[in-house]
């Protein structure tokens, strides 16, 4: 079948709205109807050519998405067409030893690590463009009416939540969220420093809210951006580059008990990690660029403090986002909050441009619209 799609044909080139052949879906897939999709700077690192898993053009970009399951192929079980899902990041195997040992976001399984180079078990693609092999980012590529994906990425959802802003709960919110509440593990009563306050960073914010942070500290560099985490939960913000530190040490002497950094700049993670007490703790949660180093004085993480990475909030698809769901339900996770606008296919470059400018913390990309 016939699709339009948002395709990046060269780095650093603007995506073009391509006619694209979708495949059926193979053994154990399934085609989703894309309701929304995301704009996250995972996607603005593939544009640029800065993506490890994006090795050549063309590819469709996209991948924080929710949708409609259309048709399934053979063997896949538990989706049928009708249903309502969440494309998850990450398709962990069950059965390798990571997940064996509960790390399903470091699943190991050869499946998988194809998926995330846009590859299908066999080498293959579904997707073609002028005759030729297409591949969909991470496997996914939801900037497009349809995505062709394994059912082992698809998590169900009630019929009773709204689909759009849903996405936003594959990559944004269950990484923020996630790498409070599943990879620091934040006591009630913390002290919370968020740095960097994107779609990610708000989503830690919530995840401290959540957790029960008493003081909960957002900081960026640009005020207004730093100023809208107040509405998912921060006590305080800062507009600091360099002197992070000694601003957050005049809120909480001695340093907070958390740190997070949410922006994958090297220089922000030891920024960072000299606002926290010592035994304290930071996690590193935005993804930097290939290559990069990060520095940290010696005797600062001799003081038991600890630095952590993070990958996708350390989540586990089909038990942590079913949860995130829940706390939506329940009022305690602010979604639609998020969304700082909603554009069709055709207004994917100009959302794409607001998100590099900071003046989107989550652009929505509709299709249907």
């Amino acid at each position: 079948m016939l699709m339009r799609a948002a395709v990046l044909t060269a780095f650093g080139s603007p995506l073009e709205i391509r006619q694209v052949e979708a495949g059926d879906p193979g053994p154990g897939e399934a085609r989703v109807r894309i309701a929304a999709s995301g704009v996250c700077g995972s996607d603005l690192k593939a544009i640029d050519g800065h993506s490890p898993v994006v090795p050549h053009t063309p590819v469709v970009c996209g991948h924080e998405s929710s949708g409609t399951v259309e048709a399934v192929g053979p063997g896949a079980e538990g989706i049928a067409p009708g249903d309502p899902v969440l494309i998850a990041m990450n398709r962990p195997c069950g059965r390798c030893r990571m997940c064996a040992r509960a790390q399903a976001h470091l699943c190991t399984d050869d499946a998988r690590l194809k998926a995330i180079m846009g590859l299908t078990p066999d080498g293959g693609t579904r997707l073609r463009m002028d005759g030729a092999g297409l591949r969909p980012y991470l496997g996914i590529g939801s900037f497009a009416e349809y995505a062709v994906v394994s059912e082992r990425a698809l998590v169900p959802l009630p019929r009773d939540v709204p689909l759009e802003p849903m996405a936003l709960l594959s990559c944004a919110v269950v990484t923020g969220v996630g790498a409070v509440l599943t990879t620091a593990r934040v006591e009630p009563g913390s002290s919370v420093l968020v740095a960097g306050c994107g779609g990610v960073g708000l989503n830690a914010v919530q995840g401290a809210a959540v957790a029960g942070a008493a003081r909960i500290i957002a900081a960026d560099v640009v005020e207004a951006k730093a100023k809208a985490a107040e509405r998912f939960g921060a006590t305080d913000t800062v507009t600091a580059g360099e002197a992070l530190g000694e601003r957050v040490r005049e809120l909480v002497p001695g340093g907070v008990d958390y740190a997070f950094e949410a922006t994958g700049v090297p220089g922000v993670l030891a920024q960072a990690f000299g606002a926290t007490r010592a035994g304290g703790t930071t996690v590193m949660v935005g993804s930097p660029p290939p290559g990069a180093e990060a520095s940290v004085p010696a005797g600062a993480l001799f003081a038991s403090r600890r630095l952590m990475g993070c990958q996708g909030g350390d989540a586990s698809p089909h038990t942590d986002l079913p949860r995130l769901v829940d706390l939506y339900k329940a009022g305690r996770l602010r979604l639609e909050e998020l969304i700082t606008e909603r554009v069709g296919l055709d207004g994917v470059e100009g959302a794409i441009d607001r998100v590099r400018r900071g003046e989107a913390a989550r652009a929505l990309v509709v299709p249907g619209a």
